[in-house]
């Protein structure tokens, strides 16, 4: 039976993750593995050098689940360092309450999750819901029968290495279809409160960019006209189109040894010719 991994970045008991365990039980065996508490924005965060708990918790319906007191991307490291069984033969992190699209996807702890199984070697997709006042399971129920048809495909064909997708799926009842997209452009305006000595970031909201953060093709065209966004996503970072141009440059500097610098390696524990 397939074995399917699961997990999200809102937290164990998230609404979210719940409708995607329960959907994912249509494609193979699930395990869950989740943030303890709500850990969105967090990106591809990784504890390290500190004690990280992890405890059995029950799901509404049923479901165990272990809860990790760290990040997202912490819970598929200690997934694949055996706190449950590994390898799974896909990772799902989801479904997000909000939207991860354009620049979210920096910030996103469901999408860094993804990137950390591909990290491992195990293909991965993230969901969300653009609707970010989701509370109940059943808010999330058309976003996880959209997710069921992609991570079955994915299933059968698996995915190329240090690739995930990243699906956004529209809110409201109907889903006019997927649209295969690129990552767009959104500008965000942060709002800050001060109380005294205490500093409080507002929930930031996306301002639109006319031409851009609406041109076809891209995640937010999709979703803004009722289709759900399938954009692939790679680890390799590298502005390729740019390097040329970097070239160009011509970025030169002197030859620098350690004594021109009067460098100790030795206190600096550099090991030398």
């Amino acid at each position: 039976m397939t074995y399917i991994l699961v997990t999200n970045d809102d937290g164990v008991h998230a609404p979210g993750l719940l409708a995607l365990a329960q959907a994912m039980r249509q494609l193979g065996r699930v395990e869950v593995v989740a943030p303890a508490v709500n850990q969105s924005a967090g990106g591809h965060k990784r504890t390290v050098f500190q004690d990280i708990l992890v405890e059995q918790v029950t799901l509404r319906d049923g479901i165990p689940a272990l809860a990790v007191a760290g990040s997202p991307a912490d819970c598929i490291a200690l997934a694949a360092l055996g706190v449950v069984e590994w390898p799974p033969r896909i990772v799902v992190s989801g479904i997000n309450r909000g939207q991860n699209m354009g620049q979210d996807i920096t910030y996103s702890g469901t999408v860094t999750a993804a990137l950390e199984a591909t990290l491992q070697g195990i293909p991965a997709v993230a969901v969300s819901l653009a609707h970010f006042t989701a509370e109940r399971v059943e808010d999330y129920e058309v976003a996880a029968k959209v997710a069921v048809s992609v991570v079955a495909k994915v299933i059968e064909k698996s995915l190329p290495q240090f690739t995930v997708l990243n699906l956004n799926v529209p809110p409201g009842p109907y889903v006019r279809g997927i649209r295969l997209t690129r990552q767009g452009v959104s500008d965000w305006h942060d709002e800050i409160e001060r109380d005294g000595d205490i500093y409080r970031v507002l929930w930031p909201t996306p301002v639109g960019i006319p031409g851009v953060i609406d041109e076809e093709g891209t995640d937010f065209w999709a979703v803004h006209n009722g289709y759900a966004s399938l954009t692939p996503i790679h680890l390799d970072m590298t502005a390729h189109r740019f390097l040329a141009d970097l070239a160009a440059w011509d970025i030169t500097i002197s030859e620098v040894h350690p004594q021109d610098q009067n460098f100790d390696a030795e206190d600096a524990n550099l090991k030398t010719p």
